[in-house]
């Protein structure tokens, strides 16, 4: 008989035979065991966050309560401020790489006696560094670009655009390329950037320039991405993998990234699949690959590879809370 069949009235259940009713309590504790160990299993995914699993900081946020402040948090603000703390012998600041300019700051008279007469050698000077930021950060160029007879031949020359400028464009080439990074990398809209055109040089730019000019930027730097790519492939013998939600115009994409030390290759990509993966390092990478521990890097053709040590430390901390003897035996040994 199945247990969904079975009748729940105590009139009907006296009617049954010892040995059935027996079975029936067996099997029921059977389904009580295995439902306390999902239930164990629910409270434990309930409780996961980023440092006791894999996922990132950034869902941390969901689960916290804008109200709700727990006792480890209360004493952790109780116990540090941002900043400098109590106490603290602050360092002076040693300075900048490099100098632009010196201004020499010398009094005009004796603020005691009003008198003019200063020696010409100061008895102390005092020295501070400061970086400023000038009236007009953003110049505005007029090139005049002449042409020329020559007295000698007789033909035209024309002299060469200098290589800050492109012709037909209105922004410079730095100008273009620190739009490009405020909006890709400050991820300033392009509202905001004509905003701070303003601002800085009272410049009006359209949202059509500004989009057409990280287009350009774009376009500018995928010969040298795709051969930083290459060169991985070939070349590289470690590297760095990791990836993270992009969100573009509402749609969720993922941004990859491919670094050691020395360099920082970015990929957007649609998925976080394996394809994305060999679009990048193809099919096969002869070096070794440091990664949290998403199953897309797990059977991908690699000569080795090293998980990160912070992710495998919330796994055994997850280990740790989960029910049953195996868990009891690793907390005994760890």
């Amino acid at each position: 008989m199945k247990l969904s069949a079975i009748p729940t009235e105590r009139e009907k259940l006296n009617q049954f035979p010892k040995n059935e009713l027996v079975e029936i309590i067996i099997a029921q504790q059977k389904i009580i065991g295995s439902l306390n160990k999902e239930i164990e299993k629910l409270k434990i995914n309930r409780n996961i966050d980023s440092k006791t699993s894999s996922l990132p900081p950034s869902t941390d946020l969901i689960k916290k309560s804008e109200k709700e402040i727990t006792e480890t948090e209360e004493v952790l603000s109780s116990k540090r401020k941002p900043g400098g703390q109590p106490g603290h012998i602050g360092k002076t600041r040693i300075g900048f790489d490099r100098i632009d300019r010196v201004e020499f700051l010398r009094p005009e008279k004796c603020n005691f006696c009003q008198n003019h007469l200063l020696k010409d050698i100061p008895v102390k000077v005092e020295t501070q560094q400061v970086a400023q930021l000038v009236e007009n950060p953003i110049e505005i160029v007029e090139y005049h670009r002449q042409h020329c007879c020559c007295s000698h031949c007789g033909q035209i020359t024309v002299a060469e655009w200098p290589n800050e400028i492109i012709p037909g464009q209105d922004l410079g080439v730095r100008l273009q390329a620190f739009l490009g990074w405020l909006g890709n990398y400050g991820h300033l809209p392009y509202e905001k950037q004509q905003e701070l055109l303003w601002e800085l040089a009272q410049i009006q730019i359209g949202v059509g320039t500004l989009v057409t000019t990280n287009q350009r930027v774009n376009t500018a730097i995928e010969p040298p991405s795709a051969e930083l790519s290459e060169w991985i492939k070939i070349e590289q013998p470690n590297i760095h993998i990791d990836e993270t939600p992009w969100p573009v115009k509402g749609i969720k994409e993922w941004l990859w990234v491919f670094a050691t030390k020395d360099f920082c290759l970015f990929h957007a990509g649609d998925t976080r699949s394996r394809a994305e993966l060999i679009t990048v390092l193809g099919t096969k990478y002869s070096g070794t690959i440091s990664s949290d521990d998403l199953s897309v890097y797990n059977g991908y053709s690699v000569a080795s590879q090293q998980k990160c040590d912070a992710h495998l430390r919330r796994h055994f901390k997850r280990l740790l809370k989960t029910p049953g003897k195996h868990s009891e035996m690793l907390q005994f040994q760890v």
